[in-house]
């Protein structure tokens, strides 16, 4: 078991988290993330620049957009500087792991580098982000057995240590992340530990990573039902519209994710119903913008069709274009989400947003409706 961290290092730290409305029914709350940099209404969904950039967007485009916070990565910047563990699922064949850190061959030279908590820590307070991740021992979430438990309680140790070494507690926000894979004594165990540590967010980690949707809803309900209420709680790597409203449902607060930015590059263009495929013959001639509702500047100027030609003749403005209107969908969903808990009408939201995704509520997705259900919210 991991010793708790040595108070001195735990009682400066910061609460960020401003209440603003919660769902009477469900968990969902909405926020505000007050930064260095500025505030954060939340529930938020946070773009991913894995290299502080966004491909396919400029940080301009990203401010009109409303965009107020994205991602960076913390291995990748380190090696070049143009947060750590996800790499080590990601780039797990490139990799070790000891109580040391991680020990990498840089996919850009093959040069060895270790990651240690210490050294994690040390390059986000060089980058001077505003909230900054533990590194932390993370496992697929389809690995069972004995691995699971030591990931965890070593994801306590470096939690530890990452406090330590902090050196900017008063102007950066060092998050948690529990582990404990789909063990429910395992996250249970992780989640009392780590909740002792006076950090200022916690983000709930080791999840969609393969497993099944009925597995991945019930980690994270018990996650947030053990987590405290005047903290901000941040679900990695989740950012399919279902799952966001579910989750803000469950009672998550932050999300970030590749997906709306990856997909684009694959000519797909999010909309309430799902997606829509541009690279389809039967786009060829649909001059209808791919949302009308969508205030986008994509939505606003061009047409399916032009989109459609422009993947054709592989030209990377439509990447460009498709990027623009996917960021645009998901900060236009999750600040829908958010004015109806403000607005004390979350439930009816819901409903309404399975009636558009699904044709029907009742064609909702098994898992999404039982977890529903458990946060007191029925789809029929």
């Amino acid at each position: 078991m991991a010793a708790a961290a040595n108070s001195t290092s735990l009682e400066s730290a910061p609460r960020i988290f401003r209440l603003v409305a919660e769902c009477s029914r469900s968990r969902a709350r909405a926020g505000e993330l007050r930064l260095p940099h500025g505030p954060v209404a939340t529930p938020v969904f946070m773009p991913v620049g894995t290299q502080a950039t966004m491909k396919g967007i400029t940080a301009e485009q990203l401010d009109a957009l409303g965009c107020r916070i994205c991602l960076g990565n913390t291995y990748h910047l380190g090696l070049r500087p143009d947060s750590g563990g996800f790499q080590m699922v990601s780039l797990v064949s490139l990799s070790e792991v000891t109580e040391e850190g991680v020990r990498f061959h840089s996919p850009y030279d093959g040069d060895e580098t270790l990651l240690s908590p210490e050294r994690s820590v040390e390059i986000q307070n060089a980058l001077g982000s505003d909230i900054i991740m533990q590194l932390d021992d993370v496992v697929s979430s389809t690995v069972t057995g004995p691995r699971v438990e030591e990931a965890m309680y070593r994801s306590i140790r470096w939690l530890d240590r990452c406090i330590a070494a902090h050196q900017r507690p008063d102007k950066q926000n060092l998050f948690a992340i529990i582990q404990g894979g789909l063990d429910a004594d395992l996250r249970a165990t992780c989640l009392e530990e780590m909740t002792k540590r006076d950090v200022p967010g916690f983000a709930i980690g080791g999840l969609s990573g393969g497993e099944s949707k009925g597995q991945f809803w019930r980690m994270v309900a018990l996650s947030t039902s053990r987590l405290p209420k005047d903290k901000p709680r941040y679900l990695m790597g989740v950012g399919y519209a279902t799952d966001l409203v579910v989750c803000v449902a469950l009672g998550c607060d932050m999300f970030d994710c590749v997906f709306p930015t990856r997909t684009a590059r694959f000519g797909s263009a999010l909309v309430p119903t799902g997606n829509l495929q541009l690279k389809k013959k039967h786009f060829q001639k649909d001059f209808r913008p791919i949302d009308p509702e969508c205030s986008c500047l994509t939505c606003q100027k061009h047409s399916r069709a032009f989109l459609h030609a422009l993947l054709h003749s592989n030209n990377t403005a439509a990447l460009h274009h498709l990027t623009v209107h996917n960021i645009a969908y998901q900060l236009q969903l999750m600040g829908a989400v958010r004015a109806s808990i403000v607005e004390k009408r979350f439930p009816d939201f819901v409903r309404d947003f399975m009636g558009t995704m699904y044709g029907d509520p009742t064609l909702c997705p098994n898992w999404a409706t039982e977890a529903l259900a458990s946060v007191g919210i029925t789809l029929s």
